[in-house]
């Protein structure tokens, strides 16, 4: 089930899907972007034509996975809970990537926040 975590490009706390939901999600997406693909090089149209003529049935499926309303589809490849480190022990935002070396939000080092000192 998707868990709710601060996300750092949409600076807000968004749902964030397991690698269980993204197994289903991933295909979504890139199908999505195989459709919109194709229409342009069908109809010659231009990427603003091509996104409002395909319906973009990912944003459909993150909204049934996690009862969220997403406009932005780019926005859903970085919606993955794997992507992202542990929560911060000094303010508790997680970290960006499971090897950063601090916590952007406060500071603190990741050897202070192992160890209890951030």
């Amino acid at each position: 089930m998707a868990q709710d975590l601060y996300c750092w490009r949409c600076d807000k706390v968004m749902p964030m899907l397991t690698e269980e939901e993204w197994a289903a999600m991933e295909p979504v997406l890139s199908q999505a972007i195989e459709r919109v693909q194709r229409h342009r090089a069908a109809t010659g149209s231009d990427l603003v034509e091509a996104l409002q003529a395909c319906r973009n049935e990912a944003l459909d499926f993150y909204e049934r996975l996690t009862g969220f309303h997403e406009s932005n589809a780019n926005a859903l490849w970085h919606h993955r809970l794997s992507l992202y480190g542990p929560a911060c022990t000094g303010c508790g935002k997680p970290l960006r990537t499971p090897q950063a070396s601090f916590c952007p939000a406060c500071g603190a080092k990741r050897s202070e926040l192992a160890s209890g000192k951030g």
